[in-house]
């Protein structure tokens, strides 16, 4: 589920690089901050309509792999755009309202990422699915070996 959810932000970040989108953040929330969401992508545009833009083809984007934002806020305003779509969240800010919320110091405890990060992670991750040969630790060697004695309890005085 985790690799989907990645290969979504991904793709949202590709759009938002697509329509000339600035300043492009990927948080990844630290569980223990209470966020509720995954990720926050947050960007800016330098006006209203490349907002809107920037919004309309996020959705696109997504709309073909077949997620749709469970809510959209602040689109006719287009000053700050949230686009919910659960375990991802994405703001599209004006420069302005982007400096006066500040979400980035805000969800300072959030890993930042980049794009190339989503697709390394990933990769990792089934890397790590495979099985690896383990190690014989002393302790295991010496019962396979049979060396593994019991400690005699030490005298009182």
């Amino acid at each position: 589920m985790n690799l989907e959810i990645r290969q979504q932000v991904a793709r949202a970040v590709k759009a938002i690089e697509g329509k000339k989108g600035e300043d492009v953040a990927i948080l990844e929330m630290d569980r223990n901050s209470g966020a509720f969401t995954d990720y926050f992508v947050v960007c800016s545009g330098t006006n209203p309509r490349q907002i809107q833009a920037i919004a309309d083809d996020v959705q696109k984007q997504l709309s073909e792999v077949g997620q749709r934002p469970n809510s959209i806020e602040g689109y006719n305003q287009a000053e700050w755009v949230l686009l919910d779509y659960v375990h991802f969240v994405l703001h599209i800010f004006s420069e302005r309202a982007r400096k006066f919320y500040d979400l980035e110091r805000l969800w300072k405890s959030a890993r930042r990422l980049t794009a190339a990060d989503l697709g390394r992670k990933a990769a990792a991750k089934k890397a790590k699915k495979s099985p690896a040969k383990k190690k014989a630790t002393p302790r295991t060697a010496r019962a396979k070996a049979g060396a593994h004695t019991r400690r005699k309890p030490r005298k009182s005085a």
